[in-house]
């Protein structure tokens, strides 16, 4: 596995890593502890130096998952927690909260869930329009001064409040989603972090499984599964985006590759300081998408994914109206 540089900040990772949100959140029941530990682990085990999770995910149960499963390699592996909704109470954890003091409560039992005294990479889970963004960067960046936090990230941040951020405290990486089925980023936001010197974190880098070929419009999700209520996952939107993942096969078959492996080949294509995070339950998924990184795009691969990419008109919604007010903010 080769390593990345999240932009100008220094912040070296695995170029590819792992999202492990799925692991006790979104996508219906928990996995089993034991083996969530033990995927982890074998993600270290191929090369993955970088983790992601957010105290939201359970809430709480993914970083103790993680703080865990990443103990005995602590000094190896960088691990991206987040920030930014009220967690006080079950009544309030869909509430945004990015008060400074709210980000020192949650900073110090982040520590203490992953069994560590600092934490890699601190992300804004959303934009709190309630707090300036200049509060949080300059939070964040007190932070950094005492040793507690090494660097700062947003997510789903649009390319103004990254300015405002940046210029109080160096943001590293700016998460948000990106795939060959939601390229939004590459209006403006890819544009602007470049600029900045600032990674690019890509989650959902497999359209939420979609992109994977294993989905299609029979398919039935669990009654905890947030794509229950993702307009992109009605059926007939499946049943209309399924062209996407045909021409993927297409292009895979002629590689030797996967789906899944095509995908996230063409997302480290696009520039070198993109990391995608793909998630996964399953070890036999880890070790397809961990073989993304030797499937080697030409720019004939490219401009033929490039072509097919413009013929084709993707049904539905990334998000409800709900959370679609939360991005870009």
């Amino acid at each position: 596995m080769k390593t990345r540089f999240l932009g100008r900040s220094g912040l070296a990772v695995s170029e590819i890593g792992l999202g492990c949100m799925g692991l006790s959140h979104a996508y219906g029941p928990a996995t089993d502890r034991r083996a969530a530990i033990g995927l982890i682990r074998n993600a270290v085990d191929r090369g993955v130096t970088f983790f992601d999770t957010a105290e939201i995910y359970g809430p709480f149960a993914n970083e103790e998952i993680i703080g865990e499963a990443l103990e005995p390699v602590r000094d190896r592996v960088v691990i991206a927690t987040k920030f930014g909704f009220d967690t006080t109470s079950p009544d309030t954890r869909d509430q945004l909260n990015s008060r400074p003091e709210h980000i020192r409560a949650v900073t110090e039992a982040s520590l203490k869930r992953l069994r560590t005294d600092v934490i890699g990479l601190f992300y804004q889970h959303r934009v709190d329009p309630q707090v300036p963004i200049e509060d949080v960067a300059g939070t964040v960046g007190d932070l950094i001064a005492e040793g507690k936090v090494r660097h700062f990230g947003l997510s789903e941040a649009g390319a103004n409040t990254i300015r405002r951020a940046h210029a109080v405290q160096p943001v590293a990486a700016l998460q948000s989603e990106y795939s060959l089925w939601w390229r939004e980023p590459e209006q403006e936001i890819l544009l602007t972090v470049e600029e900045l010197g600032i990674g690019f974190v890509p989650f959902s880098p497999l359209g939420r499984g979609f992109l994977t070929g294993t989905i299609d419009e029979n398919t039935t999700f669990d009654s905890n599964d947030f794509r229950n209520k993702v307009p992109r996952f009605a059926a007939e939107a499946r049943k209309r985006n399924q062209v996407l993942v045909d021409r993927l096969g297409v292009i895979a078959d002629r590689k030797g590759a996967t789906r899944a492996q095509i995908a996230i080949a063409w997302l480290l294509a696009q520039k070198p300081w993109i990391v995608p995070i793909p998630g996964t339950t399953k070890l036999q998924r880890l070790e397809e998408n961990l073989g993304a990184a030797v499937v080697e795009l030409s720019a004939a691969d490219l401009s033929e994914i490039a072509d097919a990419l413009r013929g084709i008109t993707i049904a539905g919604a990334r998000y409800s109206e709900e959370l679609l007010r939360r991005v870009g903010r």
